[in-house]
């Protein structure tokens, strides 16, 4: 016996991004471990850790989010916008994370930049992307969980 599983789109694209999220935070996890084993001190780069652990944590967030959405009780177009607002901003901060990895150049992307008047990413461009990351994460997941809590 064949049963269909009906999702709303909105739950259907944070589950999509939480499969997502948790692959890159298994294979970020294989990048952590060869660091570790090729290190002395046997600890991967801070960036690696970084986006190894927040994928992880980000995959569920999606999921989590991913139920809010089905419960919901707001329009379709205003979960939708939630959960593609929160979930790009999860990949964006997660792509950060290992692009600071890749090149090795950091311990802390907000020091570097308020110190290096050359940063690769300048100040002003770091605290506009902070700021619409606060207000799309947090802002798309109030939405979702209060739609989903007004259902319940």
């Amino acid at each position: 016996m064949s049963t269909e599983l009906v999702l709303v789109p909105a739950a259907r694209h944070c589950l999509k991004a939480g499969i997502a999220f948790f692959i890159t935070g298994l294979a970020s996890g294989v990048w952590k471990y060869k660091q570790m084993m090729q290190s002395s001190t046997g600890r991967a780069s801070h960036y690696v850790d970084i986006a190894h652990r927040s994928s992880l944590m980000y995959s569920n967030a999606a999921v989590l989010l991913g139920i809010c959405a089905q419960f919901s009780v707001y329009p379709t177009e205003v979960n939708e916008a939630a959960a593609i607002a929160a979930n790009t901003f999860f990949a964006l901060a997660i792509a950060s994370y290992v692009v600071h990895g890749i090149q090795n150049d950091t311990t802390n992307q907000i020091q570097q930049a308020k110190t290096k008047p050359h940063a690769a990413v300048p100040l002003w461009l770091l605290k506009t992307f902070m700021a619409a990351l606060i207000v799309c994460e947090l802002g798309g997941s109030v939405v979702l969980g209060a739609g989903a809590m007004q259902a319940l």
